[in-house]
């Protein structure tokens, strides 16, 4: 008979610091890169053994990118790094006053903490579009997703049903930030492209992208040139974009929107906003109302001396330019990263603390081939030159070299060819599609 497998971190005390992060996301990643070299033992927890890259996370859902191209495997990252231990694992309470957390396997003790656990998709509190829409934060999310548009289009062959055709054919994504613009430019390009090839016997006039933004105008973060220049490209290519328009309810079938429209599809796409994912056992003073903890101007969690948190989880007060909180980006949480590694040095060797400065060095978005936005200090340009700026931020920001290369390569071949390769469906069927309806 088999032994029963037991849970338990196996962390051995080396008599040196032991500084926990929860989290291998952006700032996670740079707080152990920051503490390389030092003598103190570095141990990560996070739910998934890799490291994504979210920003092109669209791109894999949009067939554009293999699965393995936007992830890097921790034990690989930090391999080579003395004293680094990863552990598969779910933090699921802090013990402060012990210095102590509980995992999903098993407990360990902290000299140090530090809270990079990220973010969550937030649906204001709408449970049933919660139920039924697709989100988009993790290479899971992007692959199921994937799953879902291709799958769609192989049903829709499969009715002769025109509302229940248009209903597979259509979609919905409700967002109009970074992510909601490249993800509704991405479907057009596959619109114009990839499907007339593929599906030759669905006629592609018949597929509609809508694109939902709650406030009068796109990219909010970005300057007001950016967001008109996003909403003429987005016009041009024939997205269906509705501005001042909040969606109500989704049933899995139909949109109702806050003007009384009603949309038909069976894919509704949330990219509309993300609240903080905290660990439970802080005092619930230093969580704010969007799930942000509250910290001071080096990253201290308020009310504790060892415990910092960083990045999208993380509300600082006091900076006039972000008064709740930085951007939920990659940028602040990299450069909160770094600075704590820091200060955890000065703590251990004794010297002072440095406050936290954001250095916001733009903003950028691409909506198509030869279609972007870019905001950086003082210089904003759209278009051609925009859309290679894109590409080179995003390919020097990629996580190993060997992703690089894969992700070039892919973006030529898609360049030459107009096709996107990776239009595969992999895994369980898990849209609930009725026989009768896509019945012949």
């Amino acid at each position: 008979m088999p032994k029963l497998i037991t849970t338990r971190t196996r962390i051995a005390d080396l008599g040196k610091p032991r500084i926990i992060v929860i989290g291998g996301g952006f700032g996670g990643l740079e707080v152990i890169k920051g503490l390389e070299d030092l003598l103190a033992q570095v141990v990560l927890f996070d739910k998934s053994n890799h490291h994504t890259f979210q920003p092109l996370l669209y791109q894999v859902a949009t067939s554009g990118l293999e699965t393995n191209s936007i992830v890097a495997p921790f034990r690989k990252l930090f391999g080579n790094q003395s004293d680094f231990y990863f552990r598969l694992g779910e933090v699921k309470n802090i013990k402060p006053e012990e210095n102590y957390i509980e995992t999903s396997i098993g407990g360990v003790k902290y000299d140090y903490l530090v809270i990079a656990s990220g973010a969550t998709t937030n649906f204001f509190g709408m449970t049933e579009v919660e139920k039924y829409a697709s989100s988009m934060k993790t290479i899971v999310d992007a692959t199921k997703l994937r799953n879902k548009i291709i799958r769609q289009l192989e049903y829709a062959l499969l009715t002769s049903d025109e509302e229940v055709m248009n209903s597979l054919m259509d979609f919905v994504i409700v967002g109009g930030g970074p992510t909601g613009v490249e993800l509704a430019g991405a479907l057009t390009e596959l619109k114009k492209n990839v499907f007339p090839k593929d599906y030759k016997e669905l006629d592609m006039r018949q597929m509609d992208i809508h694109l939902v933004e709650a406030s009068p105008r796109l990219l909010n973060g970005m300057s007001e040139q950016a967001g008109k220049k996003a909403m003429d490209f987005l016009t041009e290519m024939g997205v269906k974009v509705h501005l001042g328009t909040a969606v109500k309810s989704y049933d899995g079938y139909e949109v109702l929107l806050s003007t009384g429209e009603k949309l038909i599809s069976r894919s509704l796409i949330w990219a509309a906003g993300v609240r903080g994912n905290p660990v439970a056992g802080l005092n619930a003073e230093v969580v704010t109302k969007v799930n942000r903890i509250a910290v001071d101007e080096f990253n201290r969690v308020k009310g504790y001396d060892n415990i910092f948190a960083i990045g999208d989880v993380a509300a600082m007060e006091g900076d006039e330019r972000y008064p709740k909180g930085h951007p939920q980006m990659a940028p602040p949480a990299q450069q909160q990263g770094k600075l704590v590694a820091k200060n955890i040095r000065n703590i251990i060797h004794k010297k002072p603390l440095k406050p936290f400065r954001y250095f916001d060095k733009g903003s950028m978005a691409t909506i198509g081939r030869h279609k972007a936005v870019v905001d950086m200090k003082g210089i904003r340009f759209q278009g051609f030159f925009a859309w290679y700026v894109w590409m080179f931020v995003h390919l020097m920001s990629i996580v190993g070299f060997r992703n690089r290369v894969f992700i070039f390569f892919s973006w030529m071949w898609n360049y030459f060819s107009y096709d996107k390769s990776n239009r595969l469906i992999i895994g369980r069927n898990e849209e609930k599609i009725m026989q009768d309806e896509v019945k012949p």
